[in-house]
């Protein structure tokens, strides 16, 4: 909705109103808002916004698309409108104080599901059936009759359409652990499954590339490229090859485009996903898995569509030229990170000859990117990215958590894909960039305010913030807290995301930057594909399709992407949650990660590692305090553990 909101704001040519919002444009041209014409368009009176609802009970409007203040509106101008929902407003004339608005059409609730599970309390000394938000506990109104709800049993979820305030689906039960990835999509309104169009449509391109058929595609089958991924990955959207004598790097992006057609089956769905999401027991892919993990994954030994860049280097490893073509490759070996670190920490057991093949490019590489690396980080920040890595039992329970450290096999795939991604931000000069604004005056103002508290001195006379960020990193590396504050400086910086128009990447320290490298698992790299696809073959027509509706589109994949890293997280703290009910009144070792009111620790150890608790203490803590962390109670259904710091005698 978000999508076709700021369309509304742009204008949109009649022809292009989805048939799902038909009546809802029809509704807009009753009442006046949007002008009635070949162009449909937002009156300039009206604005579209998100609401925001204080405690108070009144109201501010954020517009979407334009860049004002924010809009008054008083409770009695709210009209039925809560906290999140997208509606449309009408500016009110008042020549004094704030600019204010009253909501005259509710374009999308904020919510419009939610996730309840069944308890029962006793009321007059009778037994009744309740149903409770999981999210925040409080009772919820669900049109259904108490008899049909005493027949389910306790700790029952359902997902509720809060139009309609029916139950929609039954997900399970809260007592089952295999329940929690349900919770978490629902949350979002997240589908796992695909429809039978879809599956049909994925299923025609059966599982092997025929080369033959393909004669204007160049044949790159014969050279070594091979894959480096996680070792539990199912799909594989790039694979790399180094030219040793004439000093090019290929990156072999998965051809996704050609099978995912646009306003297909596939893309449909694909493009309302957004984005693949990651459990520790299963993914729920962007495209169907007989896409995904079969024919447009460069798996080994198979011949695969590529769209590839090839990048060819100085010998002072600056760029000089970049190409971009279909192409065919055959990726010759499936390495894991592992492994490839292994080879690059010089340690070559049981190789066989085409790891021998492989290494002979490998490992020149790895010495090239290393002097690509340092001199892109002179530019650019680095910072510590441990990343949490949960396994489960077979039960649903946790069985490990572990930190996955960033190692030089990691280091050696993301400059390529730095390279290949910046080689293709430069093709356009409108339609899909990864952007990332400078951080604010005042979010620095607090960094630095906290830093100091810290006891970190900040330079300020310095105006490089590379260099400060440098400085202020060598000082809480001595105090042993870098991964800490380097998650301090990231917080203080402002969200990246996807717009149409072309700014720098401040993190990066790049003036053009976008996706290009992971089609199988992001709409924004599908669609950069086919603007590019379109623009090398002179498709005018195409281009001109896709960029009348990339606006619109970056907008919704900006929020997409949010909201597949909230589901991500919401299962991790249910799994969390459901080990420390187990634990209640044992001890971990922790730090405090948040001073505010509840202040936050986060566990350092054991199941718990990376698990937030929200502490009942009332004194204070410094930032960063090692502390020992008490479990003092656990909601499942919440997902939310609450705890007791103790301070560590030194």
């Amino acid at each position: 909705m978000k999508e076709f909101a700021f369309k509304l704001v742009k204008g949109i040519d009649r022809k292009d109103i989805p048939r799902d919002k038909r009546d809802i444009i029809n509704d807009l041209i009753a009442l006046g808002i949007v002008t009635d014409g070949k162009i449909i368009k937002l009156k300039p009176k009206y604005r579209i916004g998100k609401v925001d609802v204080t405690k108070k009970g009144f109201g501010f409007l954020i517009p979407l698309g334009v860049k004002e203040k924010d809009y008054l509106i008083e409770a009695h101008h709210l009209n039925g409108a809560s906290k999140g929902d997208l509606v449309i407003a009408e500016r009110l004339n008042n020549k004094k104080g704030r600019p204010k608005a009253k909501v005259v059409y509710i374009l999308e609730k904020a919510f419009a599901y939610s996730v309840v599970y069944l308890t029962y309390e006793y009321k007059k000394g009778k037994k009744v059936p309740v149903l409770k938000n999981i999210k925040t506990d409080q009772p919820v109104f669900v049109n259904e009759k108490k008899k049909t709800l005493k027949k389910l049993p306790q700790g029952a979820v359902f997902k509720v359409n809060n139009y309609t305030a029916k139950i929609e689906e039954v997900l399970g039960v809260l007592q089952d652990p295999w329940v929690d990835d349900k919770i978490s999509l629902a949350l979002y309104n997240k589908k796992e499954e695909f429809s039978k169009k879809a599956i049909k449509e994925a299923k025609a391109f059966g599982d092997y590339v025929d080369k033959s058929m393909y004669p204007d595609r160049i044949d790159l089958t014969d050279l070594p490229f091979c894959t480096i991924d996680p070792l539990t990955a199912k799909d594989h959207d790039d694979a790399i090859y180094y030219d040793v004598d004439k000093n090019e790097i290929y990156v072999a992006i998965a051809d996704v485009s050609e099978y995912v057609y646009l306003n297909g089956n596939i893309d449909k769905e694909a493009k309302e996903r957004g984005f693949s999401i990651y459990f520790p027991h299963k993914s729920v892919p962007m495209l169907p898995r007989e896409l995904s993990e079969n024919i447009c994954s460069l798996k080994e030994n198979e011949d695969r569509l590529a769209f590839v860049f090839k990048i060819t280097l100085d010998e002072n490893n600056e760029v000089v030229k970049e190409e971009l073509f279909e192409g065919i490759i055959n990726s010759h070996r499936k390495y894991s990170y592992d492994r490839v670190d292994e080879f690059l920490d010089g340690k070559f057991e049981n190789t066989d000859e085409i790891d021998e093949v492989i290494l002979k490019w490998l490992m020149p590489l790895w010495e090239r990117v290393k002097h690509i690396r340092t001199k892109r980080l002179k530019k650019g920040l680095e910072f510590e990215s441990d990343e949490i890595r949960m396994s489960l039992d077979e039960n649903g329970m946790i069985k490990e958590v572990r930190i996955e450290k960033e190692t030089p096999s990691h280091k050696l795939i993301e400059d390529c894909m730095l390279l290949a991604n910046q080689a293709a931000a430069k093709m356009i000069d409108f339609g899909i960039f990864r952007v990332h604004e400078k951080p604010s005056e005042s979010s620095l103002d607090e960094l630095y305010a906290e830093l100091g508290a810290l006891g970190i001195e900040v330079d300020m006379d310095e105006k490089d913030f590379v260099k400060v960020v440098e400085k202020i990193q060598s000082q809480a590396k001595e105090m042993g807290i870098k991964k800490f504050v380097d998650k301090l400086i990231i917080r203080s910086q402002q969200q990246a995301r996807y717009d149409a128009a072309c700014t720098p990447h401040f993190a990066l320290g790049f003036d053009r930057y976008t996706h290009f490298t992971s089609p199988i698992r992001r709409y924004s790299d599908l669609t950069l594909h086919r603007l590019l696809k379109a623009t090398i073959k002179g498709e005018k027509r195409i281009v001109d399709y896709i960029l009348r509706n990339v606006e619109a589109l970056v907008v919704k994949l900006s929020e997409l992407e949010r909201e597949a890293m909230k589901v991500e997280w919401d299962f991790y703290d249910r799994k969390y949650a459901r080990f420390a009910e187990l634990h209640i009144g044992d001890r971990y070792k922790g730090i405090i990660e948040d001073k505010e009111i509840p202040p936050i620790a986060k566990i350092l150890e054991d199941k718990l590692l990376g698990a937030r608790v929200f502490l009942k203490n009332t004194e204070q803590f410094n930032l960063f305090e090692k502390v020992d962390v008490e479990v003092v109670s656990a909601n499942i259904a919440t997902a939310k553990i609450k705890g007791r710091a103790y301070k560590i005698e030194e």
